[in-house]
């Protein structure tokens, strides 16, 4: 006998198997559903230009009769219960010659809808007819209706009567329709005329509930030319539907008559039963009476049954809907199920063991949209992991997109043809994605972990050739996508709102590890649903290379820049475009000027096609002599500029680390930035800088604080300092070094 704990865990493996075969038999059914729908609208139909044949069998029902009776019916909406079950076999009864449907006779324009009223039509033993109505439109069944029926408008004339069908839905236009009723009333020598529409006319229905004013004919010059022909070619009666209600109103002596009590929805009001309309011609007479169905029954018992058969109708004539509606909510249901029941470990396995890769050289594939000598974050971010993980022993090859200026590359740099290019400069370069080169360098590499620095293009061929190869891929998050819309050919709001949070989070749930370079990012990165395991790690610098500089060499940038020793100099680097929101800094710094405060010079490094509109900006502010556009600085030439000034100025709200930040501050430059998520983990608020709103008024009191206060400012520029060495290039490497080797040992462990 098994033990209890042994019993339990097999009938558990059971239930799971039995619910696993339950979920993929009803996944069949969905599809098969599916499937049978779309057969449905490129099948061969059953039934065709059916009114073709019924007129035919009403001509010749009538001939050289003066003397008939014919039966008209509204909203029958596929109510099995009413019209098929009630109304059919007493209009069979009756002695009526035909039918005809004032509209709405089908629940909606689908196919099996067609199908559905055919079937029930075909139950009656005499002609009938089709008004082309508000449902028959619906979920693009107006070609349907022409191909099973016919025409959406048509005419013809039997015994002594003319009777024309209109359209109402738009479908047709007003004018040819007009002109064709006219020319039809014209010539008819009928005695009687009857006009058929599926939209009542405004104005001739009484008593109506204020929430059907919408179920009017929304034509204006269809419906006052109708009436106006009505009137001059002596129209018996115009009847319609789409209202759930009967009405029967004379205007200028034509009868105008609303049916709508066929089988759609009723309301608890005196007009509103389930009936159908009798038309009984008797050589120059007309008489028109309803025919009430179960008129013993209250108003409530009414509404009540007329919603019951609504629905009943609903799926009784679509049961492959139904059956699909239900298959989805199963397996709704199902997966509701798997979140409630099942068990789950969110925490990781502490058995994988990732020394075996942590005492090897690795080989990394680095992928990356730019690189030098394009000038950016990125780029910086690319080559000093390079350079340090090559330090720590590890051997890399970085596939960049080839630019126009020769580059001084090394063997490890692999240059992928351009497609195309854009900006200002042509500093961005997508690559041929069909590059055989790109395919044929990653192989022959054969890599341990390839590294992706972008979710799209090479970063889509790099996570391409991890699935290939059968290698982990990580990925580095260096770019809030939401701030660059401006570049992108699509709506602004639909790529800052949806799309570039649905690439990021697709992208990084494909790979199998990401990095972030602030907490802030990796919280962004889990709201928006991503569920890849994440190392939070900025960017290293090479603080030695930042903390002293030649004094010589310093004096004579001051003298070459002629910015007068008697200055403070606030120092801004960053690409010179919209997003980096440099203007907010220059308006600050004017009413800084106009509160005073002549001693501060701005001098901005970098440049980017935004640097033009900031030129114009400088001269309309009045700022010609605060700020100097110093343009692109060599980066072996960067910690001679982040001595010349006394603090360092940020406003950028696109950045996801900020990593000139960490540079000004090994240089031993204090901050003040505008808070946003890369600039939050890396300013500590009075200890290595200030963070304010973006708020020029805040921004620019603490300039003045920092300037005016030596003490202050040598205090947080020393702590600053002490604070970025700890993000030295060596601990960087080495810790992306350890999460490789914890991405591959998760890897190629054993399904748990």
């Amino acid at each position: 006998m098994l033990p209890k704990r042994s019993f339990l865990r097999v009938l558990r493996r059971s239930h799971k198997r039995w619910l696993r075969l339950f979920f993929v038999l009803n996944l069949l059914l969905v599809a098969g559903l599916v499937t049978h729908q779309v057969w449905l609208y490129v099948a061969e139909p059953t039934f065709e230009s059916v009114h073709t044949l019924q007129v035919a069998d009403i001509r010749e029902t009538l001939a050289e009769r003066d003397a008939f009776r014919f039966a008209v019916v509204g909203n029958i909406n596929n109510s099995v219960s009413v019209f098929r079950n009630e109304i059919v076999p007493r209009v069979n009864s009756s002695g009526a010659d035909f039918l005809v449907s004032a509209g709405n006779a089908v629940s909606s324009g689908q196919q099996e809808s067609y199908k559905a009223i055919y079937d029930s039509l075909e139950q009656l033993t005499m002609p009938y007819l089709l008004t082309y109505g508000e449902n028959e439109d619906s979920d693009f069944g107006s070609y349907l209706f022409y191909e099973y029926f016919g025409p959406h408008f048509y005419s013809f004339v039997a015994g002594n009567s003319h009777f024309i069908f209109l359209d109402a839905t738009g479908k047709s236009s007003t004018s040819w329709q007009l002109d064709w009723l006219e020319r039809e009333l014209s010539a008819s020598n009928a005695e009687h005329r009857f006009i058929f529409i599926g939209l009542p006319l405004h104005d001739v229905v009484q008593n109506a509930p204020l929430f059907e004013t919408d179920n009017y004919l929304n034509d204006a010059k269809l419906g006052e030319g109708i009436m106006r022909l009505a009137e001059s070619y002596a129209v018996d009666t115009v009847f319609s539907a789409n209202l759930s209600l009967f009405s029967d109103q004379t205007i200028n002596g034509v009868e105008y008559v609303t049916t709508g009590g066929a089988g759609g929805l009723l309301l608890n009001a005196d007009s509103s039963f389930h009936h159908y309309v009798v038309v009984d011609v008797q050589g120059d007479d007309v008489s028109i009476h309803p025919v009430r169905l179960n008129v013993d029954r209250p108003g409530w018992w009414r509404m009540l049954s007329s919603v019951g058969s609504t629905i009943y109708a609903f799926f009784y004539v679509s049961y492959p809907r139904f059956l699909l509606i239900v298959g989805l909510l199963t397996l709704l249901a199902m997966r509701l199920y798997q979140l409630i029941f099942e068990e789950r470990d969110y925490y990781p396995d502490f058995d994988i063991d990732p020394t075996p890769y942590l005492n090897k050289p690795l080989r990394v594939a680095m992928v990356s949209n730019n690189y030098f000598p394009f000038v950016s974050g990125v780029s910086v971010s690319v080559e000093r992991l390079r350079r340090g993980l090559s330090e720590l022993g590890h051997t890399l090859e970085l596939y960049v997109p080839r630019y126009r200026e020769a580059c001084q590359d090394d063997k490890a740099v692999l240059r992928i043809p351009t497609l195309m290019s854009f900006g200002e400069k042509r500093e961005f370069r997508l690559t041929n994605p069909f590059s055989l080169r790109f395919r044929r360098y990653v192989r022959r590499f054969r890599p341990d972990v390839i590294h992706v620095h972008h979710p799209f293009w090479l970063g889509s061929m790099g996570l391409f050739m991890g699935r290939r190869l059968k290698v982990p891929v990580v990925y580095t998050y260096h770019t809030r996508l939401e701030h660059y819309a401006h570049f992108v050919p699509l709506p602004s709001v639909l790529f800052r709102n949806l799309i570039s949070h649905y690439l990021i989070k697709r992208f990084s749930n494909a790979c199998q590890g990401v990095i972030v370079p602030t907490y802030s990012a990796e919280e962004y990165l889990r709201m928006i649903g991503v569920k890849t395991p994440t190392l939070v790690q900025p960017t290293g610098i090479d603080c030695a290379r930042f903390a002293q500089v030649d004094g010589q060499a310093l004096a004579e940038l001051r003298e070459q820049l002629a910015i007068s020793a008697k200055r403070r100099i606030l120092i801004s680097v960053s690409r010179i475009s919209q997003e980096k929101n440099i203007g907010f800094m220059l308006e600050a710094l004017a009413e800084l000027k106009q509160q005073g405060h002549q001693n501060l010079h701005l001098l901005m490094i970098g440049d980017g096609p935004d640097r033009e509109n900031l030129s114009r900006q400088i001269e309309r502010l009045g700022l010609g002599d605060h700020v100097t556009l110093a343009g692109a600085v060599p980066p072996e030439e960067m910690a001679l500029y982040y001595h010349l000034g006394d603090l360092f100025v940020f406003a950028s709200t696109s950045e996801t680390q900020g990593m000139v930040i960490l540079e000004a501050m090994a240089a031993g430059l204090p901050v003040v930035a505008v808070r946003s998520s890369g600039i939050d983990d890396v300013v500590r608020e009075g200890f290595n800088g200030y963070k304010t709103p973006q708020n020029r008024t805040a921004w620019g009191r603490r300039i003045v604080e920092l300037t005016e206060n030596d003490s202050l400012r040598e205090t947080l520029g020393h702590q600053a300092s002490t604070f970025a060495a700890d993000f030295d290039i060596q601990n960087f490497a080495a810790t992306v070094a350890g999460f490789y080797a914890d991405v591959l040992a998760k890897y190629h462990a054993p399904p748990r």
